[in-house]
């Protein structure tokens, strides 16, 4: 899931380079922190939250293809 979140990350945004998901379990929860630099923030968020909403939902269908728990939380 860690990739999958970084590869959507990384096309959306202008530095590449400033990517980074860190993965941290929360009981049976796996929590990704996906960290952008200051300026590709809005890109990764959009409007009204929908690509954030988006990056969200298939992120949510992979992991329940493989019956896991996953939530993403932008920093």
């Amino acid at each position: 899931m860690k990739e999958l979140v970084e590869v959507i990350a990384k096309a959306l945004v202008d530095d590449p380079n400033g990517v980074s998901v860190t993965e941290r379990q929360d009981g049976r929860t796996t929590v990704l922190e996906l960290h952008v630099s200051d300026g590709d923030m809005g890109k990764v968020i959009g409007k009204q939250g929908r690509i954030a909403k988006a990056i969200r939902s298939v992120v949510k269908a992979a992991a329940a293809k493989e019956d896991k728990r996953v939530v993403v939380d932008i920093m």
